[in-house]
C-alpha cells in the first residue's frame, strides 16, 4: 500500500469477509467520497515518492515515513482502547509477516520504484489480488473457477504489454530491473496477505497491521540508520519534508483508516472495486506531474489489466454467492 504499502493495503480485502450493507447506510454518500479520497492518496502516492527519491535514499525514506506511520496507527489504537497484544502463539507468525510485509515488501517496492517509472510501478503492483488467489490456491485454500482463471491470464498478459511498453515513456526512467522488482514485490504482498488471513480474522485487520508495522518499523529503522547518519539534514527541502509526511501519515494511516471503514460499511468486495482506480491516478499524476507519457501500448497494457482483475474479482464474486 507503499497498501502502496501502500497500499498499498487495499489487497488484504479481496479474500477477507463480506459484509451487507446496513439499511441505514443506503443513502451514506461519506463511505464512496472516503473511497474515493484512498484512491487518489494510493494513486499520487506514486509520484510523491519519485519526486522524494531525488533528495534521499530509498533506506532514509523509508527509515523516516515508517515511525509516524506506526505512530498514528497505534496511538489510534491506544485512544480507542484496543491496542492490547497478541497471543504469545501468535507473536512469531506476527514477527514474520511484519519482515515480509514491511521490511521485503518495502525494500523491493521503493527500490523498484526507485528504478522504474510511477505508472508501471503503480500497475504492476495492481497485480496484487491475482497472485494472492495464485499462492491461495497453490496452498490449496481455494480453487479458482475457470472465469477467475480467464482473468488471471488476461492479467499476466497486460503485466508483458506494460513492461514492453515501458520503453515507450519518455520521462521517468523506466526499466526492466525495476519493473521485475516491482513484481517482486507485488508477490511478496500477496504472500503477506494470504498469511495474514488467521490473525486478521482473530484479531481484526487495524491491530494486525498496527503491529506487523510496528515490527517493519524496527527493521527498517535499522536497515535506513547508516543513511539517516549521513543525511545532510539542512539540504533536505521541504517537497521531501513533504513526501516523507504524505507518504507515512495520508499514504500508510489515513487512507488505510479510510479504507477498512468502507469494507466495514459495504463490504470487501465493493470496498475492493475502488483500487481499480488507483493505476489510473497514478498514470494521470506521473503524466502531469513527472512528465511520464506512456505509450499506446503501455495504456493498452493497463487496460488489460484492469480488466483482467475485474474478471477475477468478478469469479472470486460470483464463486462465494
Amino acid at each position: 500500500m507503499g497498501r502502496e504499502q501502500g497500499k498499498t493495503h487495499f489487497v488484504q480485502t479481496l479474500a477477507g469477509p463480506e459484509r451487507q450493507p446496513s439499511a441505514h447506510l443506503s443513502g451514506d454518500r461519506s463511505t464512496p467520497l472516503g473511497l474515493l479520497g484512498v484512491s487518489v492518496i494510493w494513486g499520487t502516492n506514486f509520484a510523491v515518492i519519485k519526486v522524494a527519491l531525488e533528495e534521499l535514499t530509498p533506506g532514509a525514506l523509508n527509515a523516516l515515513r515508517f515511525p509516524i506511520a506506526s505512530a498514528v496507527l497505534l496511538l489510534l489504537l491506544w485512544w480507542r482502547g484496543r491496542l492490547g497484544f497478541p497471543r504469545r502463539r501468535d507473536v512469531g507468525r506476527i514477527l514474520a509477516l511484519g519482515f515480509l510485509g514491511n521490511v521485503f515488501y518495502q525494500l523491493l517496492f521503493i527500490h523498484g520504484l526507485n528504478l522504474t517509472s510511477a505508472g508501471n510501478a503503480s500497475l504492476l503492483l495492481a497485480t496484487v489480488p491475482v497472485w494472492t488467489i495464485l499462492l491461495s490456491s497453490a496452498l490449496g485454500h481455494e480453487r479458482p473457477s475457470p472465469l477467475v482463471w480467464i482473468g488471471i491470464l488476461g492479467t499476466m498478459g497486460g503485466m508483458v504489454l506494460v513492461v514492453i511498453g515501458g520503453s515507450g515513456v519518455e520521462l521517468g526512467g523506466a526499466s526492466l530491473e525495476g519493473d521485475l522488482l516491482m513484481a517482486a514485490a507485488a508477490l511478496a504482498w500477496a504472500g503477506y496477505t494470504v498469511g495474514s488471513r488467521g490473525l486478521i480474522r482473530e484479531y481484526g485487520p487495524l491491530r494486525t497491521t498496527s503491529w506487523t508495522l510496528a515490527v517493519g518499523t524496527v527493521g527498517l529503522v535499522a536497515l535506513g540508520w547508516p543513511d539517516l547518519r549521513s543525511l545532510s539534514w539542512a539540504a533536505v527541502s521541504p517537497m521531501a519534508w513533504f513526501g516523507v509526511i504524505y507518504a507515512g501519515v495520508f499514504a500508510l494511516s489515513v487512507a488505510y483508516i479510510l479504507w477498512y471503514r468502507g469494507v466495514q460499511r459495504i463490504g470487501s468486495s465493493r470496498t475492493a472495486a475502488y483500487s481499480n482506480l488507483v493505476p489510473v491516478v497514478a498514470l494521470l499524476v506521473a503524466w502531469g506531474w513527472l512528465g511520464e507519457v506512456p505509450s499506446q501500448l503501455q495504456w493498452f497494457g493497463a487496460a488489460v489489466i484492469l480488466g483482467g482483475i475485474s474478471v477475477t474479482r468478478m469469479g472470486t464474486t460470483q464463486k462465494r454467492g
